[in-house]
């Protein structure tokens, strides 16, 4: 990322700082980041397996609410009951893991791994499978997940002047 603004408005989004240098992906109809891609190796040289991450406050809220009501269990009995379903998640998890590993340096000793969110089957984290869709991925669990998160239709940004926007309310 080289603005120093979307990083100031991602670190108050998540609530702490950043720990590699990440690129804006996905943006919310007022500009702000809604997803970002992390690398492989953070700064400190940990593998992180998580490419896409949700920084908007507002869709992260929204996915924790499924995911409060057993919505990553609802999605893999989904993907067992519905084998083109569940076909689909594992091409997202296997495309993830290949865009990811694609970006990855040659270096000695461990590295990242898994599909989408590191898991390497079934749902681990539908924000990881949400942001994945919202990063243009191809994710049957992010595509039914973002029914029900979307639109994000914030009246007012949740950032301005680089601190929390008293005046944004969380629906």
């Amino acid at each position: 990322m080289t603005d120093a603004d979307d990083r100031q408005v991602i670190e108050i989004q998540i609530g702490r700082p950043l720990r590699a240098e990440s690129e804006v992906v996905s943006r919310c109809h007022l500009g702000l980041p809604v997803v970002i891609q992390v690398p492989p190796f953070l700064d400190d040289g940990t593998p992180f397996p998580t490419l896409y991450w949700l920084t908007c406050p507002l869709a992260s809220k929204r996915v924790g609410r499924i995911e409060s009501t057993g919505g990553v269990k609802q999605m893999e009995a989904k993907a067992e009951l519905e084998p083109e379903f569940g076909q689909a998640l594992e091409a997202a998890h296997r495309a993830y893991e290949a865009e990811r590993d694609g970006l990855l340096p040659d270096v000695e000793g461990p590295k990242p791994s898994g599909g989408v969110g590191g898991a390497r089957v079934g749902v681990k984290c539908l924000h990881a499978h949400y942001a994945h869709t919202r990063a243009g991925g191809d994710n049957p669990v992010g595509e039914l997940v973002a029914e029900s998160v979307e639109p994000l239709d914030c009246e007012t940004a949740c950032v301005v002047d680089a601190a929390w926007n008293p005046a944004w309310v969380r629906s």
